[in-house]
């Protein structure tokens, strides 16, 4: 099936390696970023969640009312709203969007950073309850009539919205996460089901995990698999592998000066971000490209690990992941807007072809069912 391709929508430019030049909300700068994603061959951008930064919601509007095909993932932590009114929130940028929207649900796997907004739930009790919600998120958008609940995290009485979404029956909803709680709420609930990159072997390990929660919700279908990089591309070799150690400096030196805002406490919480630190503990080079110094620098922090080498040496190890069952990739560099427009100028198109190609491979081999005519 056809591949898609995630960018960033980020509000400002800054990044690990490079202080942001503006205001945490730069308006230009964001319509900049999201039309160099739409302009070259990525389906989709990422309108992250963080305690303090700048709300996603309107800027996903925003951006939504000055772009025209960019489809958008805007990701949302349950503990900030209550359900009616996410799910009334989502379904007008729906509209604003014309049917370009799907909503990623965070858990949250950090107690500091959920208790920055007065989250004060354990990490079971959060999944129990961002499983609640997506729950009720769905039925709103597809309830015409007014309904009542009573459930663990949340109760209401005679609701019903006004405002529907464009995408029939709903909008996709996507979920991500690395440890059994996390495989149990997506594996029920979502339709796309998002990983931070690790080595093929571990990652189709994650798959399995997650299409054996969906069996065991009682699903007939399964999540679509979502995997996440960071590419480092030149023109040689070389001159990449150049790039990535100039690369870990910079994130190395930003936080030794302090310059990096992250959570309290020198381990990880959760299960993804613990798991990156194992693996780049184990080894710097996995595969074809996947190179671990990145995430081992930020302490595993999110989407860190690399994918290093020319166009050509990405685009064939983004193949790799396609081959094991992944079809939708997550890529953001750490120059936001120039290794947008490279990685759409010149990974994305060969990663395109090649599935193309293996796809209508695969349609040649399928034998043909030719049904009996009676004489």
């Amino acid at each position: 099936m056809p591949v898609e391709f995630l960018g960033i929508a980020a509000t400002n430019n800054g990044s690990e390696t490079t202080p942001r030049s503006g205001p945490a909300f730069d308006k230009e700068y964001t319509l900049r970023l999201a039309r160099a994603h739409e302009d070259h061959g990525w389906d989709r951008v990422l309108f992250a969640y963080g305690s303090g930064s700048p709300d996603p919601a309107p800027a996903a509007a925003y951006i939504a009312s000055r772009t025209d095909r960019l489809q958008i993932l805007l990701a949302h932590r349950p503990n900030v709203s209550y359900p009616t009114f996410a799910a009334k929130t989502f379904a007008t940028l729906d509209q604003i969007s014309e049917g370009r929207l799907t909503v990623h649900f965070i858990t949250g796997g950090n107690d500091h950073e959920q208790g920055r907004e007065g989250d004060t739930l354990t990490k079971d009790e959060r999944y129990a309850r961002t499983r609640e919600y997506i729950r009720v998120v769905k039925k709103i958008w597809t309830t015409h009539e007014p309904f009542d609940h009573e459930g663990g995290h949340y109760r209401f009485h005679d609701f019903v919205s006004d405002v529907f979404p464009v995408q029939q029956p709903r909008p996709n909803v996507s979920f991500g996460g690395s440890s059994p709680a996390a495989y149990a709420a997506g594996g029920a609930e979502a339709d796309i089901y998002c990983l931070w990159g690790e080595p093929l072997e571990r990652t189709a390990e994650q798959i399995e995990a997650v299409k054996a929660a969906a069996r065991a919700a009682g699903r007939t279908d399964v999540p679509r698999i979502q995997v996440a990089f960071r590419p480092i591309i030149a023109p040689t070799e070389e001159l990449a592998w150049e790039k990535a150690h100039r690369t870990v400096g910079a994130i190395r030196q930003r936080r030794e000066a302090g310059l990096v805002r992250h959570h309290r406490g020198d381990a990880p919480e959760n299960t993804g971000s613990r798991r990156l630190i194992a693996i780049a503990e184990a080894g710097e080079r996995y595969d074809r490209a996947l190179w671990t110094p990145t995430a081992a620098a930020t302490g595993g922090a999110g989407n860190s690990n690399a994918l290093v080498g020319t166009p050509e040496t990405v685009a064939q190890a983004l193949l790799d992941y396609y081959d094991i069952g992944v079809d939708i990739l997550s890529a953001r560099g750490y120059d936001l807007l120039g290794d947008a427009v490279d990685f759409g100028r010149h990974v994305i198109p060969i990663v395109r072809e090649e599935v193309a190609r293996r796809d209508a491979e695969r349609s040649a081999h399928v034998p043909r069912t030719y049904a009996t005519v009676a004489e």
